[in-house]
C-alpha cells in the first residue's frame, strides 16, 4: 500500500531583544511573525534561526516570532489563515503565496556566480538490487519511492519534469510512496524503508554533516539542472517602510567587515546561505511559473480524455493562466 507521511508542526518563539524600549508603541510591541520550513528538525531550526531573528528584532525595535512548520501543507494553511507576516519559502510555495495570498517577494537567497550548486537529486543505496538509474527507469514498479510534497521544487516538480515524465513514468507506478522532508526521505533510503529518494544538493550536504554513517550508505544516481532559490515574501498589507527596513536588514546581513560581520557570516553558513540575501521582486518567480506551467501542460498531455476537444480546452486554459500569471509577476497585467 502507498504510504503518506506528514510531520506535525512546531511553533517556535524568538524572544524580543533585551533592549526593546519600554515606551514602545502598541504596534511595535506586536511580534512580526516569520514562517519557515525547518532546517532539519525543529530544534535545529530554532538554533539556526534564533541569531538572525534576534538581530532582526533589535534592528526593527520589535519582537519577532517564528512559526516553523514541518510540512508544506501546514505552512501554506498558516499563510492562508493570516498567521504569517513574512516567510522564507521554496519557489513553488512562494509562487502560490504571491499569486493566491497577497504576498510579495522582498529578497532571495544569493547564489554563487555561474551555475547554481543547488540542484534536485535522486538518492539510492550504494549496495543491493536497487541502486542503478537504468534499473529504476526500466521498472519503477519494483522500487519504493520516498519523495517530497507535490509543491516541493526539488522533491517533486523538477524530478517529475526533467526525469520521470520524459521517460513516460508517473509517480503512481512506483511500488509505494512515502512523503516526508528531505531529511526524512534520505533516512528512509539509508535505513532500507525506501529504495530511492528525491532530495537536493543543499539538503544532502546538510544530511552528510548530521548523519555521516547513514549518508555513507547513499549515492546520487541523478542530478537535475539548477533549481530556483528560496525567497522571502511579505504580506502586501504590511507598511512599505517596514518592507524596506526588512530588505535593508536582509541584504546587509553578513556584509560588514570586522567581528560583527564575521559573526553574521557564521549565522548565514548555518542557514546554508553563505553569500547572504539580495533584494528581489515578484519577477524572480518567473522561472518557477514556467516550471509550474510545463508540469501542468505535461500532465494534460499525458492524461486520458473523453475526446481531443476536452484536451485542447484544458491546454488552452493552461496557456491562458500562464500568460496572466507571467504578466502579473512582471507587473504588466492590466
Amino acid at each position: 500500500m502507498r504510504r503518506r507521511f506528514l510531520c506535525a508542526s512546531a511553533l517556535l518563539a524568538v524572544p524580543a531583544a533585551a533592549c526593546f524600549a519600554q515606551g514602545a508603541s502598541t504596534d511595535a510591541a506586536v511580534p512580526l511573525r516569520f514562517g519557515v520550513l525547518p532546517i532539519g528538525g525543529a530544534v535545529e531550526s530554532r538554533e539556526s534561526w534564533t541569531p538572525l531573528l534576534g538581530d532582526l528584532s533589535r534592528a526593527l525595535g520589535r519582537p519577532v516570532s517564528v512559526l516553523s512548520m514541518s510540512s508544506y501543507e501546514s505552512l501554506d494553511q498558516a499563510i492562508r489563515r493570516g498567521e504569517v507576516d513574512f516567510a522564507l519559502l521554496s519557489a513553488k510555495l512562494a509562487l502560490d503565496a504571491v499569486v493566491q495570498q497577497r504576498m510579495s517577494v522582498v529578497a532571495q537567497v544569493k547564489r554563487h556566480a555561474g551555475l547554481s550548486r543547488h540542484r534536485a537529486v535522486l538518492l539510492a543505496r550504494k549496495t543491493g538490487s536497487h541502486h542503478a538509474l537504468g534499473d529504476l527507469l526500466a521498472a519503477p514498479e519494483r522500487w519504493r519511492l520516498a519523495r517530497g510534497d507535490s509543491r516541493s521544487v526539488s522533491g517533486f516538480i523538477v524530478p517529475q519534469l526533467e526525469l520521470f515524465a520524459p521517460h513516460g513514468i508517473s509517480m503512481e507506478r512506483f511500488q509505494s510512496e512515502l512523503l516526508d522532508t528531505h531529511q526524512g526521505t534520505a533516512l528512509a533510503v539509508a535505513n532500507g524503508d525506501a529504495d530511492v529518494a528525491t532530495n537536493n544538493t543543499t539538503d544532502f550536504e546538510r544530511f552528510r554533516q548530521q548523519f555521516p554513517v547513514e549518508a555513507a550508505r547513499l549515492q546520487v544516481i541523478w542530478e537535475s539542472s539548477p533549481t530556483p532559490p528560496a525567497l522571502f515574501v511579505m504580506r502586501r498589507d504590511q507598511p512599505a517602510a517596514l518592507q524596506k527596513r526588512l530588505q535593508d536588514f536582509l541584504t546587509g546581513y553578513g556584509q560588514a567587515r570586522g567581528p560583527r560581520g564575521d559573526a553574521e557570516r557564521e549565522v548565514l553558513k548555518q542557514l546554508h546561505a553563505p553569500l547572504g540575501y539580495v533584494v528581489e521582486d515578484n519577477s524572480a518567480l518567473l522561472p518557477t511559473a514556467t516550471l509550474d506551467y510545463r508540469l501542468a501542460r505535461q500532465h494534460a498531455l499525458n492524461a486520458k480524455w473523453v475526446n481531443p476537444a476536452a484536451r485542447e480546452a484544458r491546454l488552452e486554459r493552461i496557456e491562458r493562466s500562464y500568460a496572466q500569471q507571467a504578466a502579473a509577476l512582471r507587473g504588466t497585467a492590466p
